[in-house]
C-alpha cells in the first residue's frame, strides 16, 4: 500500500491546505454609489492581500475596504465620482482621468469592483482617449477599457515587498500558508517509492514512461499528460 501523493491531499482540502479566510478582512470592491466620500481611519495588513488595506469610514458611518496607495495616511480624505479632483487616492472613471496619469485597481468592466494592477507597487498609465480608453498595463501591453470603468489614482502601496528576504524557512511557510500556496516543491524522483510513483530506486529516475493517460486515477496521474488525440 502506498500513500496519497501531495496533489491528492491538497485536492481534498482541509485546514492545512486551505487559506484561513476567517482571518481575512473581506473582499475589496468599490462602493456601488456613484458619488461617495470617506476618511481613512486605519491602515492594516490583511493576510489575504499583499497590498496594505485601508479601512475608510464613509459619510454614512459605514466602513469600506480599499487598497492603499503609496503614501496614504490615516486621516486622509478620499472621494469617488465623476466630479472629484484627479489626485492620489481618489477614484474616477477612466474617461475623465487625464493622459499620463498613474492608476491602479482598474475595473475590467463597469461595476466589477476593481480587477487589474492590485499587487504592491504596480500601476497602469493612461495613454489616450477615444471611444475607449487605452491603458498601458504593468506588463507593457496596451489594453482598451470602456470610459465608465473606474480606477484609483496613484501607485498601489507596499512596493518593494519582494526585496525583503524571508531569512528562515519557517517564515516562508507561515507566509505562504496564509494564501494556501505551496512554500516548497519536492521532485517525485527524490521521494520514496511509497510516496510517489516516480520514487525509489538506486538512483533518481522515473523508472517508467513519463507520459500518463488522461483517464489515469489521481494517484497515478503524475508526469506528462498524453497528447490530445488528433481529429482529422
Amino acid at each position: 500500500m502506498g500513500k496519497r501523493i501531495l496533489a491528492q491531499r491538497r485536492g481534498k482540502g482541509g485546514l492545512v491546505y486551505k487559506s484561513p479566510s476567517h482571518r481575512h478582512y473581506g473582499d475589496i470592491k468599490y462602493p456601488e454609489e456613484k458619488r461617495w466620500e470617506g476618511k481613512v481611519v486605519r491602515l492594516v495588513k490583511d493576510p489575504g492581500h499583499y497590498t496594505p488595506v485601508a479601512i475608510v469610514r464613509m459619510d454614512n458611518e459605514q466602513e469600506k475596504l480599499f487598497l492603499a496607495h503609496n503614501g496614504m495616511f490615516v486621516g486622509q480624505k478620499v472621494m469617488g465620482g465623476d466630479d472629484v479632483q484627479a489626485i492620489e487616492g481618489n477614484t474616477l472613471p477612466l474617461g475623465i482621468i487625464p493622459d499620463g496619469t498613474s492608476i491602479y485597481n482598474i475595473e475590467i468592466r463597469p461595476g466589477s469592483g476593481g480587477n487589474l494592477a492590485r499587487t504592491p507597487g504596480s500601476f497602469c498609465t493612461i495613454v489616450s482617449h477615444s471611444d475607449k480608453v487605452t491603458v498601458k498595463l504593468p506588463s507593457g501591453k496596451l489594453k482598451e477599457f470602456k470610459p465608465a470603468c473606474v480606477a484609483t489614482i496613484g501607485v498601489a502601496g507596499g512596493g518593494g515587498r519582494g526585496t525583503k528576504p524571508f531569512m528562515k524557512a519557517g517564515k516562508k511557510i507561515h507566509a505562504y500558508s496564509s494564501r494556501a500556496k505551496r512554500p516548497f516543491s519536492v521532485r517525485g524522483v527524490a521521494m520514496n517509492a511509497v510516496n510517489h510513483p516516480h520514487g525509489g530506486g538506486n538512483h533518481q529516475h522515473v523508472g517508467r514512461p513519463s507520459t500518463v493517460g488522461r483517464n489515469a486515477p489521481p494517484g497515478r496521474k503524475v508526469g506528462r499528460l498524453s497528447p490530445k488525440r488528433k481529429v482529422k
